[in-house]
C-alpha cells in the first residue's frame, strides 16, 4: 500500500470560490465575498446585492476564509430586491433624521407600481420632499459604508428609549435573544429584519413622490431592475390600507410590540373578538352595496392572489346576502378548464393553467347569460385526472338567486364576455397587512400570504414546506401576470388580514419550517420566515373563532360547507 506524504503547513494566503457555471475565482483568505465576485460584475443579468455561501445567504461583507460554493445574488433575485428595498429605507430614515430631527418616519405599505407607502409626522410638502430626496442622492454620491454590528439587548433598548423610538423598545421587549444586530451610517443606528448593502453607492434607483397623506418611496422591480417602473396611483388600493390603519387604532395595536403585550395582558381574546366582527362588518357592508343594487346586479366576482382567504369570504358574504333575501349559487370556475391539450404553455413548455386562455371564456360566458335568462343549464365537471370536460349538473337558478365566482381571473374583464358590466359585482381580496414590527420594518403582504400557505398545504395537502416554498416563485409569477394589474377594476376591496393572525399561524409554521433540509434553495427562505416569526408571542388557536376568515389555513372552519349545503348540493 503506497505510503503518503502528510505534514502540517501553513494555511494558503489564498483561497478559491467555485461558482455554479464551473469557474474558479481566486483571492485572498478573509476577503469579503463581493470583492471576489466584483470580478464578475459586468457578466451578471443585475446588480450584485449579496451571495449565497455554501447554501447559506449572507451580505458581500461575508469573509471568505475557507473554500466555498457561491452563488451571487442580484437585483433580479427575490432575496436581492429584498436586500435593496431594506437598504433603500435605511437610506430614507438617514436622510429624513438629518433634515428633520424632531420629525416621525413610517414606513406603512407596499404599493403595486412598485415602492413603499410612508407617513411622516408632520407630513411633508412637495418642497420638503424634493429636499429629502436630494440629500438622499448627496449619501448615494458619497457611498458611505453601511456597517453590521452587534448591541447587548439592553443597550439597544436604552439607545432607542433615548431617541424616542417607543415601539422599536416595546418589540425588543419580547425579544428572546440577548443581543441585537444593528446597522450604523454615519452617526445614524437602527436595525433591520434582514441583510443590507455593503455602501450607500449600491442604491442607485428610487425616487419620492407626494400620495395621499403621505408619499411613496419608488424602486424597481425584479423583471427591471435598473428602471423604476411606470407610476400609477392606487386610489383603492390606499383607501384600504387606511381603513385597516383606522381598525388598528381602535384595537390599540399599530405593532407587533402592541400586540404582544396583548397576549402578555391577557387582552388578547378581546383583540381576536373585534378584529373578527371588523371583518364581519366589512362583509356586511359590502353585501349591502349588492343587495342596494339587487335590480342590476346578477354575477359576482372575487379574485384575489394565493391564499388571501377568498373561499372563506365567499362564504361569509354568501351568509350576509341571504340576510338580504339574495340566495347566492357557486360556480366553479375550476369547471371550465380546456382539454390539456389546448391548454397554453408558457416559455419553458409547461403547461400554463393560471393562463386566462386556459379557461373556455366563451362557454363560461354562454352558460352564465342562459342561467341569468332562467334557462335550464347542463354545467361542465372537469375531470382533473384524465385533463377533460366531462357533462357535469343540470342547473336552473331561481329568480332571487346570483351567481358567485371566485378565481383568479375575477377582475379581468375579458372573462365574461358579453355579460354587461353593471350586471356583475368584482371584488378584490387580499391580505393586505399593515401591522408592522415597527415604523421602520414592515412585514411583507407576500410573507403573510406564503406562512398561510405552509400551513394549509401541510394540513391539506400533505405538502412539506420545502414543496410550498419551490412553488411559490411560479405562483407569484402567475399574479404578478393575471391578478395585481386588475387590483383596480374592483369595485370593492376587502383586506382579509387579520391583526393577530402570524401569532396564530407560528406554531404551526415553525415546525414545518424547521424541517426544511439545510443546503437547500428553501432552505434560505424556510430560515428568513423563522426569523420572521421570532419576533411573535404565539397565540393559542382555540381563540380563534370556528367562522374566521384564518380557520381556512388552521382548519376547523363551520363553514366548509356552506355553500354546497345551502344549495342541496351535499
Amino acid at each position: 500500500m503506497p505510503e503518503h506524504d502528510f505534514r502540517v503547513v501553513a494555511p494558503s494566503p489564498e483561497v478559491e470560490i467555485y461558482l455554479p457555471d464551473g469557474r474558479v475565482i481566486a483571492g485572498p483568505r478573509g476577503a469579503p465575498v463581493g470583492d471576489f465576485l466584483q470580478l464578475m460584475a459586468d457578466e451578471l443579468p443585475a446588480p450584485l446585492m449579496g451571495a449565497v455561501v455554501n447554501g447559506e445567504l449572507h451580505e458581500l461583507t461575508y469573509p471568505i476564509r475557507l473554500e466555498a460554493r457561491v452563488q451571487p445574488v442580484t437585483l433580479a433575485d427575490s432575496d436581492g430586491m429584498r436586500i435593496y428595498r431594506r437598504s433603500l429605507v435605511f437610506l430614507l430614515e438617514v436622510a429624513f433624521a438629518e433634515l428633520f430631527p424632531n420629525g416621525r418616519l413610517a414606513v406603512d405599505h407596499s404599493v403595486v407600481s412598485g415602492g413603499y407607502f410612508c407617513r411622516t409626522t408632520p407630513p411633508l410638502d412637495e418642497a420638503a420632499l424634493q429636499r429629502l430626496e436630494a440629500r438622499m442622492w448627496e449619501l448615494v454620491a458619497a457611498d458611505l459604508p453601511i456597517v453590521r454590528g452587534e448591541m447587548p439587548l439592553d443597550e439597544a433598548m436604552a439607545y432607542f428609549r433615548s431617541h424616542g423610538h417607543g415601539d422599536k423598545v416595546r418589540l425588543l421587549r419580547h425579544r428572546t435573544k440577548d443581543y441585537l444586530t444593528v446597522y450604523r451610517l454615519g452617526d445614524y443606528l437602527d436595525y433591520h429584519h434582514g441583510y443590507m448593502v455593503p455602501s450607500t453607492g449600491r442604491l442607485r434607483w428610487f425616487g419620492l413622490v407626494l400620495a395621499g397623506h403621505g408619499f411613496i418611496l419608488r424602486f424597481p422591480q425584479r423583471e427591471k431592475p435598473t428602471q423604476l417602473p411606470p407610476m400609477t396611483r392606487p386610489s383603492k388600493l390606499l383607501t384600504t390600507f387606511q381603513q385597516y390603519g383606522d381598525w388598528l387604532r381602535r384595537l390599540g395595536i399599530n405593532n407587533v410590540g402592541a400586540l404582544n403585550d396583548a397576549v402578555g395582558n391577557g387582552r388578547i381574546r378581546e383583540i381576536v373578538l373585534v378584529a373578527e366582527a371588523l371583518h364581519e362588518q366589512r362583509i356586511a357592508d359590502i353585501a349591502g352595496q349588492i343587495a342596494r343594487r339587487r335590480d342590476k346586479v346578477r354575477v359576482v366576482l372575487i379574485a384575489g392572489p394565493s391564499s388571501s382567504g377568498k373561499t372563506t369570504f365567499s362564504k361569509r358574504l354568501a351568509v350576509q346576502l341571504l340576510t338580504h333575501g339574495l340566495s347566492p349559487f357557486p360556480l366553479e370556475l375550476d369547471n371550465y378548464f380546456v382539454d390539456r391539450e389546448q391548454t397554453p404553455k408558457d416559455e419553458h413548455g409547461n403547461y400554463d393553467f393560471e393562463h386566462i386562455d386556459a379557461l373556455d371564456r366563451k362557454r363560461l360566458a354562454s352558460d352564465v347569460g342562459r342561467l341569468l335568462r332562467g334557462e335550464e343549464v347542463q354545467l361542465p365537471h372537469y375531470n382533473f385526472k384524465e385533463g377533460r370536460s366531462e357533462p357535469g349538473e343540470v342547473i336552473q337558478l331561481a329568480p332571487e338567486q346570483i351567481i358567485i365566482m371566485e378565481g383568479i381571473h375575477g377582475l379581468d374583464p375579458r372573462l365574461l364576455p358579453g355579460i354587461p358590466g353593471e350586471q356583475t359585482f368584482r371584488i378584490y381580496v387580499s391580505a393586505l397587512t399593515q401591522l408592522n414590527l415597527d415604523c421602520h420594518n414592515r412585514v411583507s403582504t407576500t410573507d403573510t400570504r406564503l406562512i398561510r400557505r405552509i400551513v394549509r398545504d401541510a394540513r391539506d395537502r400533505g405538502y412539506t414546506a420545502e414543496d410550498t416554498i419551490g412553488r411559490w416563485e411560479a405562483v407569484r409569477r402567475g399574479e404578478k401576470r393575471w391578478i395585481f394589474p386588475f387590483q383596480e377594476e374592483a369595485d370593492v376591496m376587502f383586506n382579509s388580514a387579520l391583526v393577530y393572525e402570524l401569532a396564530v399561524l407560528k406554531p404551526f409554521a415553525v415546525p414545518l419550517l424547521l424541517q426544511v433540509p439545510h443546503h437547500t434553495p428553501a432552505h434560505i427562505e424556510a430560515k428568513r420566515l423563522l426569523s420572521l416569526l421570532e419576533w411573535f408571542v404565539p397565540v393559542d388557536t382555540a381563540l380563534v373563532p370556528d367562522d374566521s376568515l384564518l380557520r381556512e389555513f388552521v382548519g376547523g372552519s363551520i363553514l366548509r360547507d356552506f355553500l354546497l349545503w345551502q344549495n342541496g348540493m351535499h
